[in-house]
């Protein structure tokens, strides 16, 4: 068992460029055993996290004693992937974005895992949305869906109560969401509603709100290529809704350059009332951010005009130039560390108990990678040992299943999120921004994208 070492891992703006990976270093560790280096947490995860890892990890090497597992650091940033794709120092198990998955499987660089995802005996129990998302035109399978989210209205109780608001009583409507702003806002002085602008998430958070309006950002033309279709009147409305919060209301504070990790810190200080991001990321924001379980609040976000919930997550995956020995080890590590807790009650009740042991989060809500039926089961294995404020997220636990959910578009989806930030941006910063001219002028901008 070794400690920690860390990496960074980036998205892949610029991954198709990249040619064959380099070898990634593996072999016998010191004593005969393989090492097997496996990503752990982002630099700067609590103390208990760590300790929740090493227990689970001194509980793998007990069932597999030829395995020595090495934990990696591990963050997802944007502008370096390929770099570090290339140069061959991922760890042998990793995740990766479902948006970027398809990329990477199409440009060869993730390891087929059909085979042994088959002997497993569970490639059926996926949901099949999720399951999609790394699967090629062959039907053939590169990774194993370990979690998935839809994303959320995320809500500041403390600062409800401050308003007059009732926290038990979220927004339903995005007119809701507009009102409690101006009011949180007015009452306290704090952003009463945020959104993220940079780094590919300003795009991201767009598509959630275009989305859940019923816009369609992008047409799949079925025979891969795609046509553009940002321009739209759900997108438009959700740009016109984003501008009247920030220049008629001024509800949105003075920091429009939020990426996840600054809207989670400034969110968990307690200077935002609302703002959308992927459900699970009440873990990040107590064991990352430091906020108070009592102030989180979560609910679904608001639907409209036939509008459904984006939906996201990641796949545990090894890059393609693992040998077949090390191959096996990482599927060992991955059905046993990511998959049995979703299948199997005593792997389940275990990886709980571990988890509340050492203070992390049992219960957070997600999107289930598996059928209902299997989640349904797993929740009711684990329920003795869920530690998380529940009854503080029941607006989104009661809500999601009725929603509808939607995926990323496909084609080149980091790139054009970049483009789209400077739509937020322009909204944000500029009080006159012309939003018809923009949206004309980001169809063409992504379209050039597309049919590279």
């Amino acid at each position: 068992m070794k400690s920690p070492r860390s990496i960074a891992i980036a998205g892949i703006a610029a991954v198709a460029m990249v040619g064959a990976l380099s070898a990634c270093s593996q072999g016998a560790a010191d004593d005969g055993k393989l090492e097997l280096r496996v990503a752990t947490f982002p630099p700067g995860a609590d103390q208990a996290a760590y300790d929740a890892f090493a227990e689970q990890e001194q509980q793998f090497e007990e069932l597999h004693p030829d395995i020595d597992i090495v934990g990696l650091e591990y963050e997802w940033t944007a502008p370096t992937f390929a770099a570090q794709l290339a140069g061959g120092s991922l760890p042998d198990v990793f995740t990766v974005p479902f948006t970027d998955s398809k990329t990477l499987l199409e440009n060869d660089q993730l390891k087929d895992v059909t085979d042994e995802l088959e002997e497993l005996g569970y490639a059926d129990k996926f949901n099949p949305i999720i399951i999609s998302e790394v699967t090629d035109a062959d039907g053939r399978i590169y990774g194993f869906p370990r979690q998935a989210y839809a994303n959320g209205l995320h809500y500041n109780r403390d600062l409800f109560e401050q308003a007059g608001l009732d926290p038990d009583q979220p927004p339903a409507t995005w007119d809701e969401v507009r009102e409690a702003a101006k009011t949180i806002a007015e009452k306290t002085g704090k952003a009463g509603y945020a959104t993220m602008a940079t780094g590919n998430t300003g795009g991201w958070q767009l598509s959630v709100q275009a989305d859940s309006r019923g816009a369609q950002l992008q047409e799949d033309n079925g025979d891969g290529t795609y046509t553009s279709t940002i321009d739209n009147d759900a997108t438009k409305a959700t740009l016109e809704f984003l501008h009247d919060l920030r220049w008629e209301d001024n509800s949105m504070g003075a920091n429009f350059d939020l990426d996840w990790g600054s809207i989670n810190q400034e969110f968990a200080a307690g200077n935002i009332g609302m703002y959308t991001s992927g459900s699970d990321v009440y873990t990040a924001l107590v064991r990352d951010f430091g906020m108070e379980p009592a102030q989180y609040g979560l609910t679904v976000i608001p639907t409209e005009d036939g509008g459904g919930v984006l939906g996201g997550g990641d796949i545990a995956v090894m890059p393609p130039t693992l040998d077949d020995e090390t191959k096996a080890a990482a599927v060992e590590w991955i059905d046993w560390y990511y998959m049995q807790k979703l299948l199997d009650e005593d792997a389940a009740v275990a990886d709980a108990k571990a988890l509340a042991a050492s203070d992390q989060a049992v219960g957070t809500p997600v999107l289930p990678v598996l059928d209902r039926e299997t989640y349904d089961q797993q929740q009711e294995w684990i329920a003795p040992y869920v530690n998380v404020p529940q009854d503080q997220m029941t607006g989104f636990i009661d809500g999601i299943f009725d929603q509808t959910p939607v995926g990323e578009f496909k084609g080149q989806t980091q790139p054009i999120y970049a483009l789209m930030d400077n739509l937020v941006q322009a909204v944000l910063t500029e009080q006159n921004a012309d939003i018809d001219a923009l949206l004309g002028q980001i169809d063409v901008d992504a379209q050039a994208l597309l049919d590279e």
